[in-house]
């Protein structure tokens, strides 16, 4: 870095927690959590850092998204600081920093 330059800075992190039986997609084993701090970039949305998060695990990714890559898929649930997406957030809503994505694997009953 040059005398005097300033580091690029970024919005901060966001803590994505995967949990549930979601975590065999990340290393995990389909129980308990995993929490990853990822770098926030200027601009990004919740679906930017999500995709951006995603492609890093191809079997999540698959998961995750439809198999256009458009929209996210049936059988995980994504929270924003707590709250079902669609709540607070959408995809297009841009982060601050210090937000939580949760990736929480749905549940489905039945007799």
């Amino acid at each position: 870095m040059a005398s005097g330059a300033s580091p690029v800075r970024t919005g901060g992190n966001v803590t994505v927690e995967v949990t549930t039986w979601v975590t065999k997609y990340v290393g995990g084993d389909g129980a308990g959590s995993h929490t990853f701090e990822e770098p926030l970039h200027p601009g990004d949305t919740v679906g930017q850092l999500l995709r951006r998060f995603s492609a890093r695990f191809p079997e999540l990714h698959g998961a995750l998204w439809d198999p256009a890559g458009q929209h996210l898929g049936e059988h995980i649930e994504v929270l924003v600081n707590d709250a079902v997406l669609g709540v607070s957030h959408e995809l297009d809503s841009p982060l601050k920093g210090g937000e939580r994505i949760t990736l929480l694997g749905q549940f489905m009953g039945g007799r």
